[in-house]
């Protein structure tokens, strides 16, 4: 049984703020994966901001709502409780790793994770479609997660 991947419960998304790509990522992961628990924080964010309008924009366009969301700031307790952090770009996941090495077997980020060597850009202050095309980068590697962790080919 070697071969038998982790349950995974509990997931973290992480980016900077907290207010655009790991809340998308959130929402949009909860909607494909309603069995596992999913939260989301920010390296560099301040509690209780709402997400940005660019983002609540995108997820609307998907049947998605985070009107409610609120940022908040990465914590090792977060962190210890998570069964897999999936990092926005690797800047966030070396963040993580220089202060905390010994998470190193569930930190990534999440194109790292799913086999794929890309970054998700940073939308903040972008127009819409920038916004769009990074909830499409973001959703295209969730349904590579989704796959993973069912354990379907992906």
């Amino acid at each position: 049984m070697t071969d038998q991947k982790p349950q995974i419960e509990r997931l973290l998304f992480v980016c900077t703020g907290n207010t655009c790509r790991s809340p998308m990522a959130e929402a949009m992961c909860r909607a494909k994966l309603p069995d596992i628990e999913v939260l989301s924080a920010g390296v560099g964010a301040t509690n209780g901001l709402p997400a940005s309008i660019g983002a609540i924009d995108a997820m609307d366009a998907r049947g998605l709502n985070i009107d409610h969301h609120r940022s908040r700031a990465l914590s090792s307790y977060l962190l210890a409780d998570a069964d897999l952090v999936l990092c926005m770009s690797k800047s966030h996941r070396d963040v993580i790793l220089s202060a905390l090495p010994e998470l190193a077997d569930k930190v990534f980020t999440l194109a790292e994770y799913v086999g794929e060597d890309a970054e998700i850009a940073d939308p903040f202050g972008g127009d819409a479609a920038e916004y769009n095309a990074c909830a499409d980068q973001i959703e295209a590697l969730l349904d590579k997660l989704a796959a993973k962790l069912k354990g379907a080919p992906a």
